[in-house]
C-alpha cells in the first residue's frame, strides 16, 4: 500500500484523492479551505488543513516520509512551483503536478517534477477520439505517436480467428488482450486460432495512424 498526499482539493485533487482511497491507498489530504476538508474526511486516511506553500508546515506534516505526493493546485501558478520545489528539496521520490499552461509544465519540469499532468486538456483529447470513433471505448495515451486502444469488433470480424484478421502483418496492431462478456474473463495475449465474438472487446496497441484506420471500419 503506497503512502499518498495530495495537495490542493479542487476537483482534480478531490476526485483523486476520493479514487486513490477506495483502490486501498493511506491518502493524506491537505488543503487550505476548511468545508473542502471536513468534506474529504470520509475519503481519506488523513485531512489536513494547512497552507502548503510554507516550508515548514510541509515539514510538520511529515510529507518528506511520503512515496508520491501529487500537487493538484490551480491558480496561483507560483504556488504549485513554490509547493513542487520545497518537495525535491525535502527528498520526496515521485511529485505529480498538475499543470495549467504549457508554460506552467515547462517550469514544473525544470524544477524537478516527476511527472507534469494536464487533466483538462487530457480529457478533452480522450473525448475527442471518442467522440471521432464510435467502435472505441477507451484510449490511453503510450507514447507520443502510440497508444492502446479498446475497441468494439470492427465489421467483418466477427466470427474469424485472430489469424484471420491478420492485424499485426497487414494493420500494424497488436492484440494485446481480449475482453469476453460471455463468458466474463480476460484473454491475454490471446492465440492465433480465438475466434471473435460480437459480445468480445479488442485491446489493441499501436501507432496512432493504424489505430485510426481500424476504429474508421466502423464508420
Amino acid at each position: 500500500m503506497s503512502r499518498i498526499a495530495v495537495i490542493g482539493l479542487g476537483r482534480f485533487g478531490f476526485n483523486l484523492t476520493k479514487a486513490l482511497f477506495e483502490a486501498g491507498h493511506e491518502v493524506v489530504a491537505i488543503d487550505q479551505d476548511k468545508e473542502v476538508v471536513q468534506h474529504v474526511k470520509e475519503f481519506s486516511t488523513q485531512a489536513i488543513m494547512a497552507n502548503a506553500a510554507d516550508k515548514d508546515t510541509l515539514i510538520s506534516i511529515g510529507i518528506q516520509e511520503m512515496d508520491t505526493v501529487v500537487v493538484g493546485m490551480g491558480t496561483p501558478l507560483d504556488h504549485s512551483v513554490l509547493v513542487t520545489l520545497y518537495l525535491k528539496e525535502l527528498g520526496v521520490k515521485e511529485v505529480v503536478v498538475k499543470a495549467v499552461t504549457e508554460d506552467h509544465g515547462k517550469i514544473l519540469r525544470a524544477i524537478g517534477a516527476t511527472e507534469v499532468v494536464f487533466p483538462e486538456k487530457d480529457m478533452a483529447v480522450k473525448l475527442a477520439k471518442s467522440i471521432g470513433s464510435p467502435n472505441m471505448i477507451d484510449f490511453l495515451a503510450l507514447h507520443p505517436g502510440f497508444s492502446i486502444m479498446e475497441i468494439s469488433p470492427p465489421p467483418g470480424s466477427i466470427g474469424k480467428t485472430l489469424k484471420d484478421l491478420q492485424l499485426r502483418n497487414a494493420q500494424g496492431i497488436q492484440v494485446l488482450a481480449i475482453k469476453e462478456l460471455i463468458p466474463e474473463r480476460l484473454n491475454v495475449i490471446p492465440p492465433a486460432d480465438f475466434v471473435i465474438k460480437d459480445s468480445d472487446l479488442l485491446v489493441i496497441m499501436g501507432k496512432d495512424e493504424d489505430l485510426r484506420k481500424i476504429v474508421s471500419l466502423s464508420h
